[in-house]
This record gives C-alpha cells, sequence and structure tokens, in this order.
C-alpha cells in the first residue's frame, strides 16, 4: 500500500469522527499513526488532533521516552498529555495490569464527542488471537479486537488493524520518522513477544498469509458472537436486577452450555476481560454452588465476582480501608480514599445531631461491637446488623462511618445510631455523601 493510499484509508476509517485523542507511546506503529492523522489534518482543518502518553513507570527509560514523545508532538503540532500512572499487579501480570492502567486513565482524559484512536496492526490481531487460543477462549476471546468498538461509554478506533507491520516500516522510512525501540519487546518471557519473534515468523514463513487468514477467522468470531448475545438477551435481561447482578437459581434451569453463555454475556456488559471455558467452570464450582450460608467471591484479573443472597456481583478489585481515619472538621468537604466520593457539610438529606464542642468528627469504615439505631429498643452486634439490613460484606468495609471521638454515629446512607439522633429539628447537621467524585 503506498503512502496515499495508507493516508486514505485511514480517513476511511475514520469515518465521520473529527475529534481524536491518539495513545501515543513513541513506538513505530504509534509513531505511523500520528504522523498519517498529522497529514489528514493538512486535508482536512476540521480534523482535531491531541495525543496521550502513558508513563508506567515500569522501565529506566521511562523519562526519556516521555521527553522523546513530548519533542514529536511539539515538532508536529499536536498537544500532548503525560500521565502518570501506578501499575496493580493484581490485575493479572504485568502486561495485563498496564493495560488495565493505560484504558482506566484513556476513559478519564477523553472529552466529550472525542474518540480514542490506537495503533494496532495485522500482526497484533494474529498476536491476540494465538494468546486467545492459548487461553482456550471461545468465540467472544477469538474474535480478538475490532476496527470499531465501544468501551466504558466512549468508541475505540483501530484504523490500521488491517495493515501489516512491514508496511507500517516502510512507510516510516519513506518518511525518514523516529520512533522508540523498546528493549523488554525483545523479552520472551512474555508470551507476546514469544509469539512475535519465535512463533509468528515461522507461521508466515510456512504461510504467507496467515495473519490475513487470523483477521477472517476473528471476524466470523466476531459475528458469531454478535448473534450469540442477541439470542440471549431476552433470557439474560429476564435475570438481572435494576443494579445489574445476576439471579443464580434461574441459571440451573438451562444446560451447562446457555448457562455459561449467559455468563459469559454479563461479564461482557461491564467492558472487562472475559473469562475462558476453565474460569467459568471455576465460577460455577466455587461460587455458585458453594454452600447457601457462604459468601464466595472468585478474583478475574482486575475484577472479583461475588454471591450474595441468590444474586451474582461483578466487582472491581478494592483497596483495604480497615485501619483508615479520617478526622474531619466540617469546613471544608472531605474526599474519600479509594474513589468512594466526597463528603460535603451544611447541606444534604443526612440529618445527625451536631457535635459537641469537645466531641471530634472522624470518618472510619470499621465498628464493632452493640450498635442501637434509631427506631429499635435494643442494640444489636454490628455484624448482626449488617446481615439484618441486608448490606452486602464488601459494601460493609466502604460504608463511611462518623464517629464522635470514639463513639458510633452513623453509617451513611444506611442507618443513624441513637447517639446520633436529632433531638430537636432546630437544632441539626445535615451532610451529603456524594459518590460521583
Amino acid at each position: 500500500m503506498k503512502s496515499d493510499q495508507l493516508i486514505t484509508h485511514v480517513l476511511n476509517e475514520l469515518g465521520m469522527h473529527r475529534q481524536l485523542l491518539l495513545a501515543f507511546s513513541g513506538g513505530l506503529d504509534s509513531t505511523v499513526l500520528l504522523h498519517l492523522l498529522v497529514q489528514l489534518r493538512h486535508q482536512h482543518p476540521e480534523l482535531q488532533l491531541r495525543a496521550i502518553y502513558i508513563h508506567h513507570g515500569l522501565h529506566a527509560s521511562s523519562d526519556a521516552w516521555a521527553n522523546s514523545c513530548q519533542k514529536q508532538c511539539v515538532a508536529w503540532q499536536v498537544p500532548l498529555t503525560i500521565q502518570y500512572v501506578q501499575v496493580d499487579l493484581r490485575c493479572g501480570g504485568i502486561e495485563a495490569a498496564a493495560r488495565t492502567a493505560r484504558y482506566t486513565v484513556f476513559a478519564k482524559t477523553l472529552k466529550a464527542r472525542e474518540v480514542l484512536v490506537t495503533a494496532q496492526h495485522l500482526d497484533d490481531q494474529s498476536e491476540t488471537f494465538l494468546l486467545a487460543l492459548k487461553r482456550g477462549s471461545g468465540p467472544a476471546g477469538l474474535s480478538s479486537m475490532s476496527m470499531y468498538s465501544s468501551v466504558n461509554n466512549y468508541v475505540l478506533l483501530r484504523p490500521l488493524l488491517s495493515c501489516a507491520r512491514i508496511q507500517l516500516e516502510a512507510y516510516a522510512q519513506q518518511h525518514n520518522l523516529f520512533w522508540i525501540n523498546d528493549d523488554s519487546n525483545q523479552d520472551t518471557r512474555f508470551d507476546r513477544n514469544f509469539l512475535r519473534r519465535n512463533v509468528l515468523p515461522l507461521l508466515k514463513q510456512r504461510w504467507p498469509h496467515f495473519a490475513s487468514a487470523v483477521a477472517r477467522s476473528a471476524h466470523l468470531c466476531a459475528v458469531q458472537e454478535q448473534l450469540l448475545e442477541e439470542l440471549s438477551a431476552e433470557k439474560l435481561d429476564a435475570l438481572l436486577a435494576p443494579d445489574n447482578s445476576l439471579e443464580v437459581k434461574s441459571l440451573f434451569r438451562y444446560s451447562e452450555a446457555c448457562r455459561f453463555l449467559l455468563l459469559r454475556h454479563w461479564i461482557s456488559r461491564y467492558n472487562v476481560t472475559l473469562p475462558s471455558y476453565l474460569q467459568l467452570q471455576r465460577l460455577w464450582d466455587e461460587v455458585i454452588l458453594s454452600r447457601a450460608d457462604a459468601t464466595p467471591r472468585l478474583q478475574l484479573g482486575s475484577y472479583q465476582i461475588r454471591r450474595f443472597r441468590g444474586r451474582l456481583y461483578l466487582l472491581s478489585l478494592m483497596a483495604s480501608l480497615h485501619n483508615i481515619r479520617l478526622n474531619w472538621s466540617r469546613i471544608a468537604p472531605l474526599i474519600l480514599p479509594d474513589g468512594l466520593g466526597i463528603l460535603i457539610s451544611d447541606t444534604g438529606d443526612i440529618c445527625l445531631r451536631p457535635p459537641k464542642p469537645e466531641e471530634k468528627v472522624s470518618i472510619r469504615f470499621c465498628a464493632r461491637g452493640y450498635v442501637r439505631i434509631v427506631g429499635r429498643t435494643y442494640a444489636r452486634p454490628m455484624k448482626k446488623l449488617w446481615q439484618e439490613l441486608s448490606i452486602p460484606p464488601w459494601l460493609r468495609k466502604r460504608t463511611p462511618l462518623i464517629y464522635y471521638n470514639d463513639q458510633l454515629i452513623a453509617a451513611l446512607n444506611i442507618f443513624i445510631c441513637e447517639e446520633g439522633r436529632v433531638l430537636r429539628k432546630e437544632q441539626l447537621w445535615r451532610l451529603h455523601w456524594d459518590k460521583n467524585l
């Protein structure tokens, strides 16, 4: 494909989208795509382009790479945002954890009407397909990447997905482009690098059109998966509550194949990595079939699935807040940890008696002992109280608890203790818990 043909190809893949955020690493692929988009901007002045570099901090050269990307974007007059992230290794290994960190930042950085553009190409598609095959994935996993997809309420475009890496190399050489060579890409301990260096060259040597054949198979798997999802949508909707939790009991009326299909499509609605067949079997055996009084969980990469009172819940991984204590003067809003939102004083529907001058207000996430709440004539152990109020175990450790000194006053939006009851209407303290920080 010639240079002008490649530019036209990218324009066609962009469709009507003209506000673009490019995921820019400084490597060959994203450098070529950035150059192509800059050429398109000359031809189509209405195209708005900016780039983002994710600084994972995993390599000694990370700072140098960020500086190199900055210089390139300045030279081509493309605004660049550099975002620093911390990679959570609980999210299924370093490669998966880094990817999770990147896409979390992408979702937060995108502006209204802006689409994310990434530089995956035909050879990347082959690697993704083979990795899914290695995991024992079904049609959903084998469908690999699509040219156009919707992720976490934003649009993701991969305009180079049908282009081979050799075409990108030729374009880069023709235009004398400079790009970063990440030496970690040579480390065959990583599965993707092993495929790229040791497996795919042999396959393409024997079958030169192997990558194109894989792309066709991936497309057919995607079509089949879409059909299955459409056929199962009505069954799945009947099992869901407004909070998207899934009823367990009704799954038993279906065959194993249908049960696993429904579970997989339920998980896919959360835009997370889909489980393999073996992981689905573990979900069935270890979570769904565990004893009735258990509170089982299964971690799958960056998320977990838990059962509570006959329903399944898909949750992100949560930091422990057990020992956290936040003193609050009530003068300024208080930001809560781990994305739980913000507390605002003197407004809202939560009404407590105001603290006395000698009482210090604090927020905690752990309570023990007996508690008497407003409306009851007796105290109950905290553990029993959570159960009686049908609060799932994970929310019991993430609900802000108001303390005056060491006296529990309220669990926000759940209950108020007798010690926090408003005695006179003209004397109360209002507060608001905004969960959408």
